[in-house]
């Protein structure tokens, strides 16, 4: 197992050192500040763009307090108390992040916009290899993802070039619904981050169509506001999951789940034979 581990990271490491020899670098472009809304209400500047970022502070504080008031998450796992924490806090910096950013949108201040985001990004990551590969490689990777992170933030603001950090953004993107589907959950509710994948893909077409949308609603809002209020719903599906989810007996992924229900339906709801996965137990936690 540990070879396979070094092999893996071999890979990984490899894969993106051809990534950057054979892809000319992005720099950072200055078109990307012009936001369509640049309004001013309450003396505030570009004020819809400021105040939409309030949900992630609210998600984030709501989701932290109930990591640890009473264990209200029945998180039984130390590695997943740790990966959520500093997702949510990733989550909540990224109202003050994004709000900061934009007051007076330039790349100095998109450093702080970026850098929680990118702290979400790899809290999840973490969190996903807890839940659905390994406990212990999942924990111990919360803090080499969290400073891939930072580090692709800063290769940027010193490079200006944004490979790294597209990397960071766009493999979480990928890979957690990819996992999500093919691979056994240890908890019930895995749906729930098919939403939350929903809504954050639904939110980067919005900011792509973000002057596109301010015409489309006659200047009442635009493209990138919707997108702070759509990425927020990640958070609040992912806190809804960890609110209802329980210990899931017969682990069988969303793809087996989806194969067995579509047999079902074909057979006019004759039985179907179950297929599962076994895993080792993870101890309940009593709720007090």
């Amino acid at each position: 197992m540990k070879k396979r581990t070094v092999y893996a990271w071999v890979v990984a490491i490899l894969s993106f050192l051809v990534l950057m020899i054979v892809t000319p670098a992005i720099p950072q472009s200055q078109a990307y500040h012009d936001f369509a809304d640049q309004r001013e209400f309450f003396g505030i500047p570009n004020t819809l763009n400021v105040v939409s970022n309030f949900p992630f502070l609210v998600a984030g504080v709501i989701g932290l307090v109930l990591c640890y008031y009473g264990n209200y998450f029945r998180l039984s796992l130390q590695g997943e108390l740790w990966g959520w924490t500093f997702f949510y806090i990733g989550v909540a910096a990224v109202a003050f992040g994004s709000s900061y950013y934009h007051l007076k949108p330039n790349d100095a201040r998109l450093v702080w916009d970026r850098l929680p985001m990118t702290i979400a990004f790899t809290s999840i990551m973490a969190i996903f290899i807890i839940e659905r590969i390994d406990e212990r490689k999942g924990t111990f990777s919360i803090i080499p993802l969290l400073m891939a992170g930072i580090i692709s933030i800063l290769y940027w603001r010193f490079f200006d070039d944004l490979r790294p950090y597209a990397v960071v953004q766009f493999v979480p993107c990928i890979v957690i619904p990819v996992m999500a589907i093919l691979l056994p959950p240890m908890y019930t509710h895995s749906a729930y981050w098919l939403w939350a994948a929903g809504f954050y893909l639904l939110a980067k077409v919005e900011e792509a169509a973000d002057k596109v949308i301010y015409e489309w609603t006659h200047h009442i809002v635009s493209g990138h506001t919707l997108k702070h209020l759509c990425a927020a719903m990640v958070p609040v599906f992912l806190t809804l999951m960890l609110a209802k989810r329980s210990v899931e007996t017969d682990r069988q992924s969303l793809l087996q789940t989806w194969r067995i229900s579509w047999t079902k339906v074909k057979e006019n709801g004759s039985k179907v034979e179950s297929y599962s996965c076994s895993y080792s137990t993870v101890p309940v936690v009593e709720s007090g």
